[in-house]
């Protein structure tokens, strides 16, 4: 059972990365739309393309990290 404890908490970080950087997505394409100029905007699209970013890199990047040999 002690073995499954790492597991998976390694599981529940991916989990909780995941879920933040969705809400960070969800909060740059709310930011683009109540943008009142264009600088909000640009400010917008690059929060959405960091968090898309960070979705795709992270997790891997952990995963390899964590692999087992």
């Amino acid at each position: 059972m002690t073995d499954d404890i790492p597991a998976r908490n390694r599981w529940l970080i991916l989990v909780a990365i995941r879920i933040v950087t969705a809400c960070g997505a969800v909060f740059g394409v709310i930011v683009v739309a109540r943008a009142p100029d264009t600088t909000m905007r640009v400010l917008g699209v690059a929060i959405v393309l960091s968090a898309l970013y960070a979705m795709a890199v992270v997790p891997r990047g952990l995963l390899a990290r964590w692999r087992s040999r």
